[in-house]
């Protein structure tokens, strides 16, 4: 009787691992593409549609399915919360990437969304140049850890094992990694001229990429001149004057074409890899990668579906610098559109048409440049967060309700869009988070910088609250991880100083993507309702027969 049911055991154990018999309806896509375009507004796709050429942009928008009110749900739009909504359908108060980088009191630092200690690169050059760790995307380690909810290749890969692959590529860590997921067959970025992994994937590069690697198309670029793909006047047209008031001149770009690509170096080193991450040749390298991997891992050709997510991030960098009514930001997306064209093309010819399905979107819009905004009207309320004058206002307020601290003990951690309270400070002067978010709240209130502001009382619902973009702030506000007062500041008052524009708020600049579906039995629509980006995990699950994301609860769009 034991030696049966330990038969019977390791039966059921046997069966629990098995690989499941593979069972795909014909119509099902061979491989699904997800494609995220950092930083690109809606408005990009119809502002420079009359620029693209057949087989890109111009081939989603007019065989697709167009939905031309997209928008991100969540406040806090950037890039790494984007990026884990779309390929999980929940947002930050369920999948915990509350940003790119908080402050973490317990660890008594800042963390990136990707950071990982027990994951170090694999793949990096081993001599010559490193960028250091803290070099924003360009960190030492990297892995979805902290990525608290699962994602639509996780949920391929718990229903078809082995019989089907899931691939992420990027320019950026935190795209490749938090698309991918946690159980992705191959994540990898870019960094330092390489294309790198970490080892919470695997030990070693595979071949392929190795070989990739040893192209060095990056490197080769050093010192090549960026100019615009079309004539200046087109430009001047639909974008205004290329040197504009608040663009940024970094990276030894300056900020006018034509530009040399070197970091303002005689060699390669560090700057010439910042200057590089401008570049739009860093879309047409990782267009190229894309068609490596698709022949490498037979993309599209296993018995259960496939699933390759794209990062392009170029369009990031520039939009930062240079904001989003600038000839940089033209260029770098019709030199996008023209890397798609040769990817679809591809696709095509190994996949076979009808046989893909494209999923196109964006992590998160981009506001104004405040100057130039300013420049139109005078009264419009537009600028640039002075974070230092609001902090001493936060610690000056605190102070004065509940007397100075000793030791010129500081109140607060101003993180990204809000303030944190330090628990000793509060123990010490005997103060409740609840009473010193209510003083926080209330000088941020009085301060022309700051539109709305929450506290965790009311983002958590343990005191009433109602108002503007409550709602979108408690979508970005996770009970472990985020701040104790959050809050916007008003449109086209971004927080990066003295030049440049930023993210992160909920207003439609920000929020409004793209979203476009195209091929595998889709036909042609353009749709007019108001959809959130958490509806396309559940869309892509339906789209491949897998179940969606445990926790996504929008209805598929189709």
């Amino acid at each position: 009787m034991k030696r049966f049911l330990s038969f019977l055991s390791l039966v059921a154990v046997t069966l629990a691992v098995a690989e499941p018999a593979v069972v795909v309806p014909p119509e099902t896509p061979r491989l699904a593409i997800v494609i995220s375009i950092d930083q690109c507004r809606a408005d990009y796709l119809e502002r420079f549609r009359p620029w693209f050429v057949s087989g890109g942009f111009r081939r989603l928008l007019e065989h697709g399915v167009v939905f031309t009110e997209a928008h991100h749900r969540h406040a806090m739009t950037a890039t790494a919360p984007g990026h884990a909504t779309i390929m999980t359908g929940v947002h930050a108060a369920i999948h915990g990437i509350i940003a790119n980088e908080w402050f973490d009191l317990a660890e008594g630092h800042a963390v990136g969304a990707v950071e990982d200690s027990l994951a170090p690169l694999v793949g990096a050059p081993s001599s010559g140049v490193r960028l250091p760790a803290g070099a924003g995307d360009t960190e030492l380690t990297g892995s979805p850890r902290r990525l608290l909810a699962a994602t639509v290749g996780d949920e391929l890969k718990l229903r078809y094992g082995t019989q089907c692959r899931v691939i992420s590529l990027a320019n950026k860590d935190r795209a490749a990694l938090l698309m991918g997921g946690r159980l992705a067959d191959g994540v990898y970025w870019m960094h330092a001229g390489h294309v790198v992994t970490s080892r919470y994937y695997r030990a070693a590069l595979p071949d392929w990429l190795d070989q990739f690697n040893a192209e060095d198309h990056i490197n080769r670029a050093f010192g090549h001149t960026w100019d615009r793909l079309l004539e200046k006047s087109i430009y001047d047209a639909v974008q205004g004057p290329d040197e504009a008031a608040g663009e940024e001149s970094r990276h030894g770009l300056g900020v006018t074409f034509p530009r040399k690509v070197d970091g303002g170096q005689p060699v390669i080193g560090p700057e010439f890899y910042n200057a590089y991450r401008l570049d739009p040749h860093g879309s047409e390298v990782l267009g190229l990668l894309a068609q490596r991997a698709i022949v490498a891992e037979q993309l599209g050709r296993h018995a259960a579906p496939d699933l390759l997510c794209l990062g392009f991030s170029q369009t990031d960098y520039t939009g930062h610098s240079f904001g989003p009514d600038s000839h940089e930001i033209m260029d770098s997306v019709l030199r996008l559109d023209r890397v798609l064209v040769d990817l679809f093309a591809f696709l095509d010819r190994e996949i076979g048409a009808g046989r893909y399905l494209v999923t196109l979107t964006a992590d998160h819009g981009v506001s104004p440049l405040p100057e130039r905004v300013k420049a139109f009207n005078r009264e419009i309320p537009a600028g640039r967060l002075d974070y230092p004058a609001l902090t001493a206002q936060v610690e000056g307020a605190l102070s004065t309700a509940f007397g100075a601290p000793a030791d010129n003990a500081a109140w607060t951690v101003r993180d990204s869009y809000g303030y944190r309270l330090i628990p000793a400070t509060l123990t010490a002067r005997g103060v409740t988070s609840s009473a010193a978010q209510l003083v926080v709240k209330a000088v941020l209130l009085r301060s022309p910088q700051v539109a709305v502001a929450w506290t965790r009382d009311e983002l958590l619902g343990l005191v009433p609250a109602q108002g503007r973009y409550l709602e979108e702030w408690r979508l970005s506000f996770n009970a472990v991880r985020s701040q104790d007062v959050l809050f916007s500041p008003p449109p086209y008052v971004v927080d990066r100083s003295p030049y440049g524009s930023n993210h992160g708020t909920p207003y439609d600049h920000d929020n409004h993507v793209p979203l476009v579906w195209y091929g595998a039995g889709l036909k042609a629509a353009v749709r007019s309702e108001r959809v959130g980006t958490d509806a396309i995990a559940p869309t892509l699950a339906a789209l491949l027969g897998i179940p969606r994301p445990p926790e996504a609860r929008a209805d598929p769009l189709f």
